[in-house]
This record gives structure tokens, sequence and C-alpha cells, in this order.
């Protein structure tokens, strides 16, 4: 039997292999976002994914090519997206300079304006990739950095041009940091927890897109545009220290 589409007439067993593929996605997804990679056996996605261990094998190979598909099923779109967004916007301004704030929105709005898109993979993946970043494997580091090196030297170069009295190696280090405070904060609200004493509204105190992007947004804007640090001469540091 044979499974119609518009396009084409696809093998029912064809289709039965993407849905099992898309299963185990699924269910990695969920509990490498719950339990963390180290902290997730290939037993327990399976069990998830109601599949067998060889199925698992078949489609992935290992647990670490499971968790890279993991993350570019979802990744592949959001780099296009946001070149597709900085392209846009570049083609706009005509030749002038973005501004710092459009860059911001293209860059990190793009990513959270996935929370409310579950197609997706909507907050779990959101929640998956913060705590990867703070929390990761080596492997993971490594394979994020190749993902992301065409969209960040692109985003790079948007910033050195809008920003051009400001030193280059600043504008490398606030993006370090908005990335840090990026990761931090879409991995949960748990981290509250924290600062428990500090009394704030219960509205505040849970998971809310609405609420957390225009602060995060408007943090993140704050801390690129924040007056220069002042460095002591290294000089007459060394006399201090002797």
């Amino acid at each position: 039997m044979n499974y119609m589409s518009p396009e084409k007439i696809v093998p029912m067993a064809e289709v039965r292999n993407i849905d099992t593929r898309e299963r185990i996605l699924d269910a990695a997804e969920r509990l490498f976002m719950a339990h963390g990679y180290e902290g997730t056996s290939m037993r327990q996605i399976t069990g998830e994914a109601a599949v067998n261990l060889a199925a698992a094998n078949y489609h992935f190979g290992s647990k670490e090519s499971l968790m890279q598909e993991v993350f570019r099923r979802r990744l592949d779109w959001l780099n296009e997206e946001r070149l597709r967004v900085l392209d846009e916007m570049e083609r706009t301004a005509a030749g002038k300079s973005l501004k710092p704030s459009q860059i911001v929105d293209g860059f990190f709005g793009t990513l959270l304006r996935l929370a409310d898109d579950d197609q997706r993979g909507g907050i779990v993946f959101l929640r998956l990739l913060g705590r990867t970043h703070t929390e990761p494997s080596e492997f993971i580091r490594t394979f994020l950095a190749d993902e992301y090196a065409g969209v960040m030297e692109r985003y790079q170069q948007a910033l050195f041009r809008a920003l051009p009295d400001v030193p280059r190696a600043e504008i490398v280090w606030r993006f370090h940091f908005m990335l840090g405070a990026t990761s931090y904060a879409i991995a949960g609200t748990d981290a509250l927890r924290l600062v428990a004493d500090w009394k704030i509204e219960e509205a505040d105190t849970v998971d809310r897109n609405d609420r957390l992007v225009p602060r995060l947004m408007s943090f993140l804007l704050g801390g690129l545009r924040a007056p220069l640090p002042q460095f002591k001469a290294a000089g007459a540091a060394d006399s201090r220290a002797a």
C-alpha cells in the first residue's frame, strides 16, 4: 500500500520509517531537555518513543549522533531564518548600517519567538538549547560552533558596521555576554529560586514569553550600548603588585 501526497506517492514502509524517526527525535528532545545529555540513556529514549533499541540504532547509530540530529532539525531552519531576516534588513537599509536594535532582534528575537512555534520545537527546544549552552559536553560545543559559524560571522560584521566607534574586541565580548544571558534565561525560571527572598509578583515567577522577550531584549540592548570599560594601565597594576 502506498501513501498518496499531492507531490508523490510514498511507500507505507517509508512513511513508517519517517514516523519512527520523528518519534525518536521528539522523545530525545524532551528527555535531553529534562535530564541533560549525560543524564539521558538510549533506553530511556526508546521507552519514551515506544520503539526498540534496534530502531534507534538503525536511524541514528549512537546517542551522540542522535543529539546532533535533534539540534540539526531545529537549527537548520533557525539559522536560515536569521540569515533571511538579516538579508531583508540590509536590503531595506540600502547600503546604510543597521541599527543595533535591529541586529539584536534579528539574531536573538528570531530565537526567542520560537517559543510560540510548537512545530519547530517551541519552549521545549528553547530550554534544551539553553541547558546545553550552560552545561555543554565538548562534542556538543564543537558541533554548535560549526552550526553557528556562518550566521555568527554575518551578524558580527553587521555589528561592527553598526558600532564603528566601539572596539571590535568589546563587541565580541558583549555578544558573548548576550549569548550567556540568553542561554540562562531560556533554560527556565528555576533559577529565580536563587533569589526567592526578593519578593516579586506571582505572575512574574512563571514562564511567560510575552514578558520574557521584552525584558531580555531590553537587557541585551542595554548591555550592548553600555559605556566602554575603563581599564587600569598594566604598568600601574604591576608596580602595585611589586
